[in-house]
């Protein structure tokens, strides 16, 4: 007789949100009617909604009920995207002039066995969908929120681009165009973005691609449409508004890494214990709790999610995977 033992962050099947109460409606149709509304954010409790043409299903294995959402409003409007400016509420205004994300097309390239060049609604449709998921978010900063993701498991992504034996790494490029982005006429990075993970971490059970918040289609500020989810790591790893999608043979050099290798390494694991040179890990602010500022709350190891995703580094110095 086989015995399944649940997750720590598991529901029962009776508090999956029944088939019925969700919309099939294209991601393009659902952007055009959000805009005709005024774009009104749903309550943090809503889990109707469509990203890339496929409805947002809860999956309750990954919406661990201690953990409460932050309020769209918040996840929309407080964000990091040095593309489209260095503070917080620049991203919102500057990603929102006109650039578009649709249609969107990203390229699977390198040791794999079918490379290809998709649009982005039609890689969400080959891949059966989305799937919404409640993970914690840390940002490298010291704040944290916890967020309604939509998307698909990237392992998905690997098992349709079927990697080579040697493919030991995967890298992420975001896109580049200086001519309409603001923040890429500056040297503040090299541009483009670039991050990466090592095969095994990518086909982590945990490991996302995020197209949509709380049922609607990811926001340009939050990295539409296409951006990489890694709940054990610290934010600057989610890779935004990809294009390419890359297997490789050597580990990728990251672009915080290549700006500053002192405060910013490869693996990035959320780790209370090694502070940043400049400030304090063990500790965050969570947005939207106890006040402006946000109340203090210690942070976890792997950000919580170390009995899932400590074997991957066994053996490995926890001091050297950040």
């Amino acid at each position: 007789m086989h015995i399944r033992v649940p997750k720590d962050w598991e529901l029962p099947e009776s508090a999956v949100t029944p088939e019925g109460d969700y919309a099939l409606r294209p991601r393009r149709d659902f952007l055009k009617s959000a805009a005709a509304a005024g774009g009104a954010a749903l309550l943090p409790g809503a889990l109707l909604g469509t990203t890339a043409g496929f409805p947002s299903r809860v999956n309750p294995a990954y919406r661990d009920p201690e953990l409460k959402p932050t309020a769209y409003e918040l996840i929309t409007s407080y964000c990091n995207f040095y593309e489209f400016g260095t503070a917080k509420d620049q991203p919102k205004v500057n990603a929102n002039r006109g650039w578009k994300t649709e249609p969107w097309t990203v390229e699977i390239a390198g040791l794999c066995r079918n490379p290809m060049k998709i649009e982005a609604n039609d890689l969400v449709t080959k891949l059966g969908g989305a799937e919404q998921r409640v993970y914690r978010f840390r940002c490298v900063e010291a704040w944290s929120m916890v967020i309604p993701w939509d998307g698909f498991p990237l392992s998905k992504l690997i098992a349709l681009a079927d990697p080579k034996p040697e493919a030991k790494f995967v890298s992420f490029t975001t896109f580049n165009d200086p001519k309409n982005v603001p923040g890429q006429r500056s040297d503040v990075l090299d541009w483009p973005y670039l991050e990466g993970l090592r095969l095994d971490e990518a086909n982590h059970e945990l490991s996302f691609i995020a197209t949509g918040i709380y049922g609607r289609p990811i926001p340009n500020q939050n990295g539409a449409p296409l951006r990489l989810v890694v709940p054990w790591k610290y934010g600057f790893k989610y890779g935004k508004s990809i294009v390419k999608i890359e297997f490789l043979s050597r580990q990728p050099v990251n672009s915080w890494q290549a700006m500053n290798p002192r405060e910013y390494g490869f693996y990035a694991n959320v780790n209370p214990a090694v502070d940043h040179p400049r400030w304090s890990q063990a500790s965050e602010r969570v947005i939207g709790a106890g006040g402006a500022l946000g109340m203090r709350q210690k942070t976890l190891p792997f950000n919580g999610y170390g009995k899932q995703v400590a074997a991957l580094y066994a053996g490995m110095d926890p001091r050297k995977l950040f």
